[in-house]
């Protein structure tokens, strides 16, 4: 593993509360973690479009043109940045709770 992906796996560890935890396990519950905060994140944004523009993000999504969903994201929920960061906020809190 690169040097700089050891440090951030190991700040994310930190982040987490699992730093104590085998390099291995680590790597599994941060990329667990990682597809949960992904959900959560997504789910926060698309509740904020109504039904319509939700059928859009969806196409735009399924063509993989990140610049293009990016666009669609600050005209549609111009807070989108702050929704996702909040979402993933929030699950690192759930998850440190849950680890206890």
């Amino acid at each position: 593993m690169p040097p700089m992906q050891d440090e951030l796996t190991a700040a994310i560890a930190t982040d987490l509360g699992i730093n104590g935890l085998p390099p291995e396990e680590q790597k599994t519950l941060i990329a667990q973690f990682g597809e949960v905060a992904l959900k959560a994140a997504t789910i926060s944004v698309l509740s904020k479009l109504s039904e319509e523009k939700r059928s859009e993000f969806a196409k735009i999504a399924e063509t993989g043109d990140a610049a293009a969903l990016k666009t669609f994201l600050d005209k549609e929920v111009p807070e989108h940045e702050e929704l996702a960061k909040a979402a993933v906020a929030d699950e690192v809190k759930r998850f440190k709770e849950f680890n206890k």
